[in-house]
């Protein structure tokens, strides 16, 4: 049985899976499946309530930060005690590209030629993890919602604007992987 766990499942089993959390949210309190808004309770439960956008009953989607913790944690326990110690599994192809940007550590999960706390003050490693980082946030706030809200509830819902949302992630994602991603990592 703790072999089924320690193994990726294919999409035909993980997809529907996740796809199932939508009806199970809504049947059990008609709550919304997503991750981002989480941020915006952990605020207005530490800061104070001067501030406009943080005055509402976060208490009520308490919830939802429990959700993001099992998250964490289970990301927590399957990188220390699941996955496999072995070298990630990466296309030849792709290998052979990323060799010419000096990546090449394929140990972990992100490779470590790129996150680091020392890459952080390249320019490099400022624009991947500090300006994206922004972007990402000021994306999910300008949005209305993050990938997995528009794209898993939103569709679900039958909601045009994720419709909309989710058509934009997945342009922006082609463009950033062909495009920028290249030239960033060139620097």
């Amino acid at each position: 049985m703790l072999e089924i766990i320690k193994e990726p499942w294919a999409w035909y089993i993980a997809g529907p899976l996740i796809g199932l959390t939508v009806p199970a949210l809504l049947i059990m309190g008609n709550k919304p499946f997503g991750i981002s808004s989480s941020l915006r309770h952990i605020c207005a439960a530490c800061l104070p309530a001067n501030v406009n956008f943080f005055k509402y009953n976060w208490k009520k989607e308490a919830w939802n930060l429990f959700f993001v913790l099992g998250i964490f944690f289970g990301g927590m326990i399957a990188a220390n005690f699941m996955l496999n110690p072995s070298e990630i599994t990466v296309n030849s192809n792709l290998k052979t590209e990323l060799a010419g940007y000096g990546i090449i550590d394929y140990t972990n999960l992100v490779p470590t030629q790129l996150m680091n706390f020392e890459s952080l003050f390249t320019l490099r490693g400022f624009i991947m993890m500090v300006v994206g980082g922004f972007l990402v946030g000021f994306g999910t706030r300008y949005a209305g919602g993050c990938t997995s809200g528009h794209a898993i509830m939103g569709l679900s819902n039958l909601q045009l604007p994720s419709l909309i949302a989710t058509i934009c992630f997945m342009i922006g994602g082609f463009i950033m992987a062909n495009l920028i991603l290249p030239m960033i990592l060139s620097l």
